[in-house]
């Protein structure tokens, strides 16, 4: 088990952009599928998808860079605003903190402090009107050494931009490979899964095949049914959020939406975006319906749609979600916290079609 940790950790750059891209091919599959369905070979059919989803990507793309860069534009009042929440909630804390000063502490005791305060104003000023005599310089020391540098040290900023670019450039390095890795699982999907199945004799082939198809079930039904439930979320939530004059509701309207998808932290997370944006508005009654607005859609979504399009067949109790979001989150970061939950899923559909392991099924299980 400790090697078995030591290799995910080591390699997360790795198992991250693998994952990543089965999860995006488990997403594009049934389009796939649907051109296959009209006599298209799967090879051009996966073509086909690849490039219409890399198509689209430019177009969102285009689109938040547009976005993003009128937010960009709009930063000097984003920051004065933010300046004068700040220095609005810095005086109701140094008000809060005199009151409890003044019901805390006796008013003798806070006329002595002053008088002593004064006391102490009086005598620094009186030292520094003083004139003393410049100290001596005091004798060089003799026979010192002087230090020989062969070559300058490296400073701490140059080390921690230097580690930045390294983990930037190998984050990149991976990143290209997605599309490609896509493309190939789609393309090759058949072939695959058939040359897997040739691992296996007997009985143990019928268990591998329901085990690979119990995952592909349970992480098709996780990550299909988060995207199109996010799709649907960032459609409405935009179409709120411009009909309360939210500024840029094409840009926070998405972010609002998939962040509100993230286990128990969601709700909080996605009322930042649009608050964030609002907050040249000035306005309290936007305020407060922006709250409204992001609460109603996270518990609709969670408690009406999340139980028909993902819960019907991901069963895994609270309690192992807690804990495979704190493992995986703790190997692989932030992408550890989007993938537990899948991959979780996964270990419990192998876990249910292996006679020896249903026991641990049944504990993964709701």
């Amino acid at each position: 088990m400790g090697v078995l940790i030591a290799i995910l950790y080591l390699g997360r750059l790795f198992f991250i952009t693998s994952l990543i891209a089965l999860t995006i091919a488990f997403i594009l599959e049934p389009f796939v599928a649907l051109l296959m369905r009209i006599r298209f070979p799967r090879s051009l059919a996966s073509f086909v998808v690849c490039s219409f989803a890399l198509a689209l990507l430019y177009v969102i793309g285009m689109g938040a860079y547009s976005q993003l860069s009128g937010l960009y534009d709009e930063l000097p009042k984003y920051g004065q605003r933010i300046g004068d929440l700040v220095d609005v909630i810095q005086q109701k804390i140094n008000g809060m903190e005199d009151q409890t000063y003044k019901v805390l502490v006796p008013a003798r005791q806070r006329q002595e402090e002053e008088r002593r305060k004064q006391q102490e104003l009086a005598l620094s000023a009186a030292k520094k009107g003083k004139k003393g005599a410049m100290p001596a310089p005091q004798p060089a020391a003799t026979g010192a050494i002087p230090e020989v540098r062969i070559h300058e040290d490296a400073t701490p900023i140059g080390d921690y931009v230097y580690s930045r670019l390294s983990s930037l450039y190998q984050v990149l390095l991976m990143a290209s490979f997605i599309p490609f890795l896509v493309y190939f699982m789609l393309s090759w999907r058949d072939h695959v899964n058939r040359a897997f199945l040739q691992f296996f004799h007997g009985e143990d082939r019928l268990i591998a095949a329901r085990s690979v198809q119990g995952i592909a079930d349970m992480v098709r039904a996780f990550v299909v049914g988060n995207f199109v439930l996010g799709l649907l979320l960032a459609l409405i939530s935009s179409t709120l959020f411009w009909a309360l004059r939210v500024p840029f509701p094409m840009l926070v309207g998405p972010l609002s939406a998939f962040m509100s998808l993230v286990p128990y932290i969601g709700l909080p997370l996605a009322m930042i975006p649009p608050l964030f944006a609002a907050l040249p508005l000035n306005e309290v009654p936007v305020y407060l319906l922006v709250v409204v607005t992001v609460a109603m859609l996270h518990l609709v979504a969670l408690n009406v749609l999340y139980p028909k399009i993902v819960g019907s067949r991901v069963h895994l109790n609270p309690l192992v979600v807690t804990f495979s979001l704190m493992i995986w989150g703790f190997l692989w970061d932030a992408p550890g916290l989007l993938l537990a939950i899948p991959l979780t899923a996964g270990i419990k559909a192998v876990c249910d079609n292996v006679k020896g392991l249903r026991a641990f099924g049944k504990f993964l299980g709701d």
